[in-house]
């Protein structure tokens, strides 16, 4: 049972992070705890095709490089370890790990998480009638993967019963963050607020970077971009902790900085559901509290519900995505032409060849603000340089090799100034739709294996979502505006996605601005503003503690993920975008506001 304040360092946001992150946070971090966060919703279906390649596949290979060469280090240094990168076979990663750690001559006790793996119980699934859980559609007949995110509590028992490493399949990605605590304070399971604070911890470090001033709205105010500090909790017995991050290295931990992260990807701030507790952050506070140090309380907790989510995936045909580069006079509209053509082409020869037509096609010209639709500035319609992205969806992957094959020749039959053919061929890839559902934790059984000892750790009973005491509504502004700011003047912001929704982060530079951005930001305006994405309805959440908006944009992404076409897939620069705003706001603050 710890007594003093416990240092939990996250050393990875996604499955191709950088592998130094670990090497930092064991040398200058000063940790108790090192932490992986690997599995964005489709990984666990290219692990699936890896595994059922190889049986020894379906991990994440990048936790084995990057946490092997530190062993005698970590050893030496008592830090404990907490990784999903099992991803579909955690006793494989396990057996990686431990010939490395054998090599070495490092002892470790390592711990495995399983259960979460339900792709064998498929006939059952479809003899309940799964529905997805956000468009109500049944589930496909064949599916790649699917599994359950499962929560804090066998990584907690894997650590009591003496793991130096834990290694789990597929939890929620704040849980080896949430799972460590629980073990170091004792926390019990029906102390809600705690872990809906030990929760935010795990989300605030899941994304590594992130919140330490990588893709921070003001960048410029960011230094070292080539060392940058990867995030440490440093948490206390209550609940509160400080994010910080190992001293000279680069990096910006501010009330904004950190408070882009807490927004990122939350959905409803008053429902973070996750398997443990039910998280309400509307009233979580942030202070600096020194040089790269902002701590954070004020998280709430309710009872968790009796589900899990279940993220399957299933495979729905294939896709191409190809760019080449136009340079000089009228390139865009060169560009424009140059694709349309190259379609025509192809669906010429596909017919010729008694394939049906593209079952969907996408054509970006990059440097005209595409992606901005109709807020896009005519002027850039001049642009002498742009890239032309063509992608097309086929049920057939003979189809799109077509495709891919008639885009070089456009370098001698079509637009002069057609260059950029450095990558060569596009390639043909499959597309794996993600398919999300709830399950009964009454149904799922996780289970600890440590030693030769095998924990079952059922779910304690849940109870249905009980839903949040609403907020008052906030006071209209008493003064009439007469000037418009661009929202940046006012706020910054994150962006990102949960399957084929977007959530766009925004957070008041100061107190005195919100009430402007409400004004402003309506879910009709943000609507607007993103129609050419298809976005179906907007919801708009707020969160007067750290004085801010969250917003939810519903089927903007164009399917999401790799089953999307765009050249922005998850809405990365979506919150960039909105930045330019424009905002209502009195003469007087327009006056002060920066540019």
């Amino acid at each position: 049972m710890a007594e003093r304040p416990v240092r939990i360092g996250c050393a990875s946001a996604f499955w191709g992070d950088s592998l130094d992150g670990a090497r930092q946070l064991v040398e200058r971090g000063d940790i108790d705890y090192l932490v992986f966060d690997y599995l964005a919703e489709v990984t666990m279906s290219l692990l699936a095709r890896l595994r059922a390649r190889k049986p020894e596949l379906g991990y994440v290979p990048d936790f084995i490089e990057g946490v092997a060469p530190l062993l005698p280090e970590i050893r030496r240094r008592g830090i404990r370890v907490v990784s999903n990168g099992g991803g579909v076979n955690p006793h494989a990663a396990a057996a990686a790990l431990a010939a490395r750690a054998e090599a070495l001559g490092v002892t470790l006790k390592i711990a495995v998480v399983i259960g979460d793996d339900l792709t064998d119980r498929v006939d059952a699934l479809h003899a309940r009638g799964v529905a997805e859980m956000f468009t109500g559609a049944p589930l496909p007949e064949k599916i790649m993967s699917a599994n359950a995110y499962l929560g804090a509590q066998p990584i907690a028992a894997a650590l009591e019963r003496g793991a130096d490493v834990v290694i789990t399949g597929r939890c929620v990605d704040s849980a080896v963050t949430l799972g460590a605590l629980v073990h170091a304070f004792g926390w019990s399971w029906n102390d809600h607020d705690r872990l809906a604070q030990g929760s935010l911890a795990g989300h605030l470090l899941e994304c590594a970077a992130q919140v330490t001033g990588g893709l921070f709205t003001d960048w410029r105010e960011v230094p070292g971009w080539d060392d940058m500090g990867m995030p440490i909790a440093e948490c206390a017995r209550d609940g509160s902790f400080v994010v910080t991050k190992p001293e000279g290295t680069g990096g910006l931990v501010t009330p904004l900085s950190v408070g882009e992260q807490l927004l990122y990807e939350i959905g409803d701030p008053a429902a973070y559901i996750l398997p443990d507790v039910t998280c309400d952050f509307r009233a979580v506070t942030l202070e600096q509290a020194g040089l790269d140090r902002v701590r954070v309380a004020g998280a709430r907790g309710r009872p968790p519900t009796d589900t899990v989510k279940v993220s399957a995936t299933w495979h729905d045909g294939y896709r191409m995505i190809g760019t080449v580069t136009l340079g000089g006079r009228d390139a865009a509209a060169k560009a424009q032409r140059a694709g349309e053509a190259i379609l025509a082409r192809a669906r010429r020869l596909l017919k010729g060849r008694n394939l049906a037509d593209f079952t969907e096609t996408s054509l970006e010209v990059l440097g005209t603000e595409a992606t901005y639709g109709a807020n896009a500035r005519p002027e850039l319609a001049a642009a002498r340089e742009v890239v032309l992205k063509i992608g097309a969806r086929h049920t057939d992957e003979k189809a799109l090799g077509i495709l891919a094959r008639e885009i070089a020749p456009a370098a001698s039959s079509m637009a002069q100034g057609l260059t950029g053919f450095f990558a060569g061929r596009p390639g043909v890839q499959p597309v794996f739709r993600l398919f999300s559902f709830l399950w009964p934790k009454s149904e799922l059984l996780p289970l600890v294996v440590v030693d030769d000892e095998v924990l079952p750790l059922p779910f304690a009973p849940g109870a249905p979502l009980a839903p949040a005491a609403a907020a008052a509504p906030p006071p209209a502004p008493a003064v009439t505006p007469d000037a418009e700011v661009p929202l940046i003047a006012l706020a910054v912001g994150r962006s990102g996605d949960k399957g084929n929704a977007a959530n766009i982060g925004i957070i008041a530079r100061r107190p005195e601005n919100l009430p402007w951005l409400r004004q402003s930001l309506t879910p009709e305006a943000v609507h607007a503003f993103f129609a050419h994405t298809g976005v179906t309805r907007v919801d708009r959440y707020e969160l007067p503690g750290i004085h801010a908006l969250n917003f939810v944009l519903h089927d903007a992404l164009g399917g999401g993920g790799v089953a999307s076409l765009r050249i922005d897939p998850q809405g990365k620069a979506f919150a960039q975008m909105l930045m330019d705003h424009p905002i209502a706001v009195p003469r007087a603050l327009a006056g002060n506001a920066p540019r």
